[in-house]
């Protein structure tokens, strides 16, 4: 297994290790509770340095972002960064990831770990257009501070103004002792915060360190990957290889807000996904809540009052915040409205729940 250059810190730390996209990862520290809790209430740090990091460049950069994604780079300026997917040419999903614009020539693309192969291969497969690729993934690490009291505790560490990375921006400075550090404003657990990007070779461990320090005052926690799964979950944020994947389309997940059909795009899968969205689709990606008591899991059926299979769940958990089960599911469209009545098959009884509009957390 890779290891990031945090491992020893997490060892220290007394974390439990775990794999995940071929990385050796803190799954958990002093418990899923603790941690998720004191990101939504103050502060806690991520190691998320094995996501992948891509660099698009050249005078075929925008065209060939412009061609294998859904979202419309076109309308990004230097600076900001934006949320988008990679169609799969079969109505499917290559990845979701984050693109930032650092010039008229140059964007960063940020994918998922268990993806960056994947990706990787689509890009080059598409570069008809001549773009510069670079797969910096194994040069860079990502370390995510989230929580209402991140811009303070991470303002101790920097001269820049923090409160003026407004959110889906980014800046390049210097932050807890390290130089030409990208800050982003992209968190995924919607309590706030930043992402710092920064080279290996860069001493990161100085950063971590830093941070803690001046997280003290904040009860800063370090966050383990279970946790930041129960945080996204409560914000109905897709994760890939659950929520999406190669057979699901951005229409039925909901993320037709990133799918722009802006006059003069012709990117992948184009008229597949226009088409969905003017006729409409047979399932669609939605919350629900658990009325009996019941923690659902990924692919536990759903059905309706007769006993139907109307779809499965692909996210679920005991929501820490709000103390029941959760979850996200594709259901038939007809049972998708708020309110719907659906039962999850947990244990082999059929227990009630409730569709509702995520998040499913609101602070």
């Amino acid at each position: 297994m890779k290891k990031t250059v945090f491992n020893p810190m997490h060892r220290e730390l007394g974390a439990r290790l775990v794999e995940f996209a071929g990385y050796e990862m803190p799954v958990e520290y002093t418990g899923i509770n603790s941690e998720h809790l004191a990101v939504r209430n103050s502060a806690g740090i991520f190691d998320v340095s094995h996501m992948g990091e891509i660099w698009v460049k050249g005078s075929g950069a925008r065209p060939l972002l412009d061609y294998v994604l859904s979202n419309d780079p076109g309308i990004l300026t230097p600076g900001k960064a934006q949320y988008t997917c990679f169609p799969n040419g079969r109505g499917g999903i290559v990845d979701d990831l984050i693109v930032h614009q650092f010039e008229a020539e140059k964007y960063l693309l940020v994918v998922n770990a268990s993806n960056i192969r994947k990706d990787w291969e689509w890009l080059n497969v598409n570069n008809n257009f001549g773009a510069v690729l670079e797969n910096a993934s194994d040069k860079i690490s990502q370390l995510a501070v989230q929580g209402p009291n991140a811009t303070k505790l991470l303002q101790k560490l920097t001269g820049y103004n923090l409160k003026t990375i407004k959110s889906f921006t980014f800046v390049t400075g210097e932050i807890g002792g390290l130089k030409n550090v990208i800050i982003a404003a992209t968190g995924y657990t919607g309590a706030g915060g930043f992402e710092l990007y920064f080279e290996n070779g860069n001493h990161p461990e100085v950063l971590w360190q830093n941070i803690l320090e001046a997280g003290r005052e904040f009860e800063l926690k370090p966050v383990g990957l279970a946790a930041r799964d129960t945080l996204r979950l409560e914000m109905g944020y897709c994760l890939y290889g659950n929520d999406i994947n190669d057979t699901t389309s951005p229409i039925e997940a909901g993320l037709g807000w990133i799918t722009r059909f802006n006059e003069g795009r012709n990117f992948i899968d184009r008229q597949f996904l226009l088409d969905q969205k003017n006729v409409g689709v047979t399932r669609k990606l939605v919350g629900f809540e658990m009325v009996e008591r019941g923690i659902p899991r990924q692919h536990y059926q759903l059905f309706d009052k007769s006993g139907k299979n109307i779809g499965e769940v692909t996210s679920g958990t005991m929501s820490p915040c709000l103390k029941t089960g959760i979850g996200m599911a594709y259901v038939k469209t007809p049972f998708a409205d708020p309110g719907t009545e659906i039962f999850i098959e947990i244990r082999d009884k059929k227990l009630l729940a409730s569709v509702v509009k995520m998040p499913f957390y609101k602070d």
